[in-house]
């Protein structure tokens, strides 16, 4: 178990990455305005899931290697990226054909694929790469547990602050869907 002190510290490093918005909240604002608060709050789930395994990563050694070499952290960052483009094209065509709108009876595609979604990008975060294989090792004590088990708490603690910031991003937006599915002329002004 990390110490308290280098607990806080680190609690206060990652709520200050976490409050800035990056992909995933962007990610999770998108699905709250196309399909509503659950979904916001699914895919955050999901996210959060998708960052812990790069905790993972980092505590067994793999994000070393991400850290060291170029190649593999572009490739990741640009798989991320790649990913993005093909779910904000897919909500494209769906808006197109009349599929996304901000009814709450339509069909979303369900819980699974919101949480399948949001894993795929919380786990391919370029943010959240640099930030657990640069600063996580920093928070770890050498004479405390084993080095693994603390990074794996500490990636807890940035995983819970994650799904308060990220759940109140989603919930906002969801708010703000229902808002303006409220008025239609609100909506008119907005599309």
């Amino acid at each position: 178990m990390p110490s308290s002190h280098n607990l806080v510290a680190f609690a206060a490093a990652a709520f200050a990455l976490i409050v800035v918005p990056g992909p995933s909240v962007l990610f999770v604002v998108g699905r709250g305005v196309a399909y509503g608060r659950r979904a916001a709050v699914t895919t955050v789930a999901g996210n959060a899931a998708g960052v812990y395994m790069q905790v993972i990563a980092v505590a067994i050694g793999l994000g070393a290697i991400v850290e060291r070499s170029s190649a593999v952290f572009t490739t990741i960052k640009l798989a991320g990226a790649a990913y993005l483009v093909f779910l904000g094209l897919r909500t494209i065509r769906r808006r197109g054909r009349g599929e996304v709108s901000v009814d709450p009876t339509d069909r979303d595609g369900g819980a699974l694929q919101h949480l399948r979604d949001g894993f795929v990008v919380g786990i391919a975060n370029p943010k959240a790469i640099v930030f657990f294989a640069a600063i996580l090792p920093q928070f770890v004590e050498p004479d405390g547990a084993a080095a693994g088990a603390q990074m794996a708490v500490l990636g807890l603690v940035f995983v819970a602050i994650a799904l308060i910031s990220d759940s109140m991003w989603g919930l906002l937006a969801g708010t703000a869907r229902q808002w303006f599915r409220g008025s239609p002329h609100r909506l008119r002004r907005l599309t």
